[in-house]
């Protein structure tokens, strides 16, 4: 009988219109109950295109919420990163830029100290690292890796223009043949590869001791799982 009279009741919600979604926020039946009851009373067309244009502004109000949400978690964060930085120091630019070529520098270069990247503030920073080594700019060099179908005049103007280099610092590119099965320079590449070179032993000698003075005396106590100050179970952020 509760069967029934629950039946009855779903009935009558189809006819004024419901959807599942809407009948089941009432009555509280499976959807295949539902499906199974109401086989014989589909939606109209119009009540159909209501339900799909709602359904529609739900789900952009929802991306719109969500992306709110996201700045908002963003702007957060950023705040943190600045008070927890703070100023940068013409020393933490210096020690940064070590670190920097530990990572992407040219080691096996005799005499030249070198850096290649596809990112253009990267190399900004290593040749404001140099100029603190007291580097002039006019001995900084430029090679660019490219495509054939690149054009070529362009790129060069393009990097001269970022790393604020004369185009007479550059030298001959080096071309890369492009072909049908060669992987796509588009996204990541677009601009194609940039090396920055400065050719000096002196520069580079000291470099390599500078790599060799941070892989010995960085403090044990820095590569424990915890560090002095936290916590087990805490992090930075």
């Amino acid at each position: 009988m509760a069967k029934k009279i629950l039946k009855e009741k779903v009935l009558q919600l189809r006819k004024k219109g419901m959807s599942y979604s809407e009948i089941k926020s009432i009555v509280d039946v499976s959807k295949s109950t539902l499906s199974l009851w109401l086989r014989d009373m589909p939606l109209s067309e119009e009540k159909i295109k209501k339900l799909r244009d709602n359904s529609l502004k739900r789900i952009e109000r929802y991306k719109v919420t969500m992306c709110k949400k996201r700045e908002e978690k963003i702007e957060k964060f950023y705040k943190d990163a600045k008070i927890k930085i703070g100023k940068i120091s013409k020393r933490d630019l210096f020690i940064g830029g070590i670190f920097l070529y530990m990572g992407e520098g040219s080691k096996t270069t005799k005499g030249t100290t070198a850096l290649t990247n596809t990112n253009p503030f990267i190399l900004k920073l290593f040749i404001q690292w140099l100029y603190l080594c007291n580097v002039k700019k006019e001995k900084i060099k430029v090679q660019l890796h490219l495509y054939s179908d690149m054009n070529i005049e362009k790129q060069i103007t393009y990097w001269s223009d970022e790393l604020s280099l004369s185009k007479k610092q550059f030298r001959k590119p080096h071309i890369k043949i492009t072909t049908k099965t060669s992987v796509s320079y588009k996204g990541q590449f677009g601009q194609g590869t940039c090396t920055i070179l400065y050719e000096n032993a002196e520069l580079h000698l000291l470099m390599l001791m500078y790599l060799k003075h941070i892989q010995t005396h960085i403090p044990n106590d820095l590569f424990t799982v915890h560090p002095p100050g936290l916590e087990p179970g805490t992090s930075c952020v």
